[in-house]
């Protein structure tokens, strides 16, 4: 029986068009073009390394895709993986939340099965290697790893700087490269905190009018960050 569609919206701005792949040129290449891909693909990487980002951006770019995070399954048991063998794609976010557990690993086994014999594909992000997820099922790791195993590598310096601009540019912001340089210089490193900071500087500039050169940068950061407190003497 096939299940309702999660109530689950893809983030807009999780395009390909979007995404600095820098280091991950492989992986990006591979979930572009998921029909030439093995029946399974496991992409790994610590939190805020673009894991969602990526997975999101495939069902974007393909029509009939499904988007899963464990996240929103979890509520519904293992019975929420049934459904979706039709698809040509199914993206399935934080897998590891859901590994270690019979039944859950039983009704994915029963997924990508399904998936196989209809010639779809089945992506899965986590935040290890398959060999340190806690599988119950051994056969299920080497299933889910057949199409490869890729970590998202960090993004160097530049390629940062590349991605904050390109983020900028889809929601219409004019983002000077000296400016990202700075929120890199002043501001946490990791991509999902730069982009939380570079949303505020958007509401910021529409708020005030301003375009986002280095001053007015200056006050927003300034204006949003606590100080530190004093050391007590």
């Amino acid at each position: 029986m096939r299940q309702l569609p999660l109530p689950v919206r893809l983030r807009d701005f999780a395009l390909f068009e979007t995404f600095e792949a820098g280091p991950n040129g492989a992986v990006v290449a591979l979930l572009a073009a998921p029909a030439q891909a093995a029946p399974a693909a496991w992409v790994w990487g610590p939190p805020a390394s673009g894991k969602s980002h990526l997975l999101q951006a495939a069902c974007a770019a393909h029509a009939g895709a499904a988007y899963l995070p464990a996240a929103e399954l979890w509520p519904g048991g293992p019975t929420t993986l049934a459904g979706w063998e039709d698809r040509s794609l199914v993206c399935l976010d934080d897998v590891d939340r859901l590994l270690g557990q019979r039944d859950w690993e039983v009704a994915l086994f029963g997924l990508f099965n399904a998936l196989w014999e209809r010639g779809g594909c089945l992506v899965v992000s986590a935040t290890t290697a398959p060999g340190a997820a806690g599988f119950v099922l051994p056969d299920l790791a080497s299933r889910l790893a057949w199409g490869g195993v890729f970590r998202l590598e960090p993004l160097a310096d530049d390629d940062r700087v590349a991605a904050l601009r390109k983020r900028a540019r889809h929601r219409g912001l004019e983002l000077p490269e000296d400016v990202a340089r700075y929120l890199l210089r002043r501001l946490p490193r990791d991509m999902r905190a730069l982009c939380d900071w570079l949303d505020r500087l958007d509401t910021a500039s529409l708020a005030a009018g301003r375009r986002l050169t280095m001053p007015f940068v200056r006050e927003v950061i300034a204006a949003g960050r606590p100080e530190r407190p004093v050391a007590p003497s």
